[in-house]
């Protein structure tokens, strides 16, 4: 076959290539071969419902990779990509009769699942499919890192960057069950800060209101109790201390030698709210992949993430990146056609690239047409389909060699 192609069409196609690599990370994450119920509520995992055995009438239902593949083959499966802490379904009380053949005995739920309306094959606000077959806009789609739903772009109520430069995003409903990060956002986010009018009087600080209150008591106390000896006042600085993590003494903040050899631990929020940078709390968040690391862990702070139901904001391997890139690192993560085009040179990654991209458009025309038509899809209709798929390369082939 003749192989001409431009360096800018090899540009293009490797972009191709990065977005598929992409989703076969997502699957390369996961193993394909053992149902992961044995393993718990697993931290991440790619995760598909079957439309087949729990429809969107039924109970919410997600089940594992290996299950996917091995109970539930030539049902309708679709993908949810990945979800935190979740535990394979297959087989269980929500599936009446079915049983799982990879693990049969399994407890009737999973009590510690979390499910939104993706299960049922509905997404963003608009609570709409997708793919859509009735949405003309052909909009991106993008997926908040806390609820884990996905998002039409122009349903996120902010202006966003080109959707290839979009990184880690909250929505806004996220963002007020923990508004506290719109603190961070104000220095973070993707643009940072929307205005800066804020006197430091009128800071709020989003922690957990009890260590708080008992903080203000204890200041009151330590101003109108009488002089103290010296042994008395340590005590007394040392029970503050461990009262009010976030807040730092006199000494500390000046620099005292009294208290050089212990570090109080500084609450970052607050050193943040007392900048006075403020950032309008409407819309989605956007963050760059290095926002989490610049949360505060003092112990009040991590209580508020307790409270707000986002502890795993804390850690750095909870991301989709992290993910994917653990993907790449397994031994099964290594999917045939990507092993196979780090194996080629230049050509023939094009080569692989171009017939993988025409691969799924005719599938996707093919598809499309059926439904237009109101055709069912048949055995006879898929053997007819990829005939004619051969037929086309071998007369592309003999055109080549002419």
């Amino acid at each position: 076959m003749a192989a001409n192609k431009s360096d800018a069409d090899f540009d293009d196609f490797l972009a191709s290539e990065e977005d598929l690599e992409s989703a076969l990370c997502v699957l390369a994450g996961s193993d394909p071969e053992n149902c992961s119920y044995s393993r718990g509520y697993v931290k991440r995992q790619a995760v598909f419902a079957c439309n087949t055995c729990t429809p969107s009438a039924a109970e919410p239902a997600g089940i594992c990779l290996a299950c996917a593949n091995k109970c539930h083959d030539g049902h309708d499966i679709f993908e949810l990509y990945t979800k935190r802490n979740f535990r394979c379904d297959c087989g269980n009380s929500k599936f009446g009769d079915f049983t799982c053949q990879l693990i049969p005995a399994k407890d009737e739920q999973n009590d510690r699942n979390h499910y939104n309306h993706n299960f049922n094959g509905c997404y963003c606000t608009c609570d709409r499919p997708y793919p859509d077959t009735d949405d003309q806009a052909n909009d991106e789609m993008i997926q908040c890192v806390v609820c884990e739903d996905w998002f039409h772009i122009r349903h996120l109520g902010c202006t966003t960057v080109e959707p290839e430069e979009l990184q880690e995003m909250v929505c806004e409903a996220c963002m007020n069950k923990a508004p506290f990060l719109w603190t961070y956002a104000a220095h973070f986010a993707v643009p940072p800060v929307v205005s800066v009018s804020r006197p430091e009087e009128d800071v709020d600080v989003d922690v957990e209101e009890e260590a708080e209150k008992e903080a203000e008591a204890t200041e009151p106390r330590q101003r109108d109790e009488a002089p103290s000896t010296s042994a008395e006042s340590t005590t007394q600085e040392e029970a503050a201390n461990r009262s009010s993590p976030c807040k730092r003494t006199h000494e500390e903040m000046t620099g005292s030698p009294a208290n050089a050899a212990t570090k109080a631990v500084v609450c970052t929020l607050k050193e943040l709210q007392a900048q006075g940078l403020q950032r309008l709390s409407q819309g989605a968040v956007f963050w760059p992949y290095s926002w989490r690391s610049e949360l505060c862990t003092c112990t009040d702070c991590k209580r508020a993430y307790v409270a707000a139901e986002v502890p795993f904001l804390m850690d750095q391997t909870d991301t989709i990146l992290a993910y994917e890139n653990k993907g790449l690192d397994e031994p099964f993560g290594q999917h045939p056609l990507m092993a196979l085009t780090n194996s080629m040179n230049r050509v023939q990654q094009l080569e692989v690239i171009y017939g993988f991209n025409e691969l799924t458009t005719s599938i996707s025309a093919f598809l499309e047409e059926c439904v237009a038509e109101g055709k069912t899809v048949t055995v006879e209709a898929v053997h007819q389909f990829f005939e004619e798929m051969r037929a086309r390369k071998r007369r592309r082939t003999n055109a080549g060699y002419q």
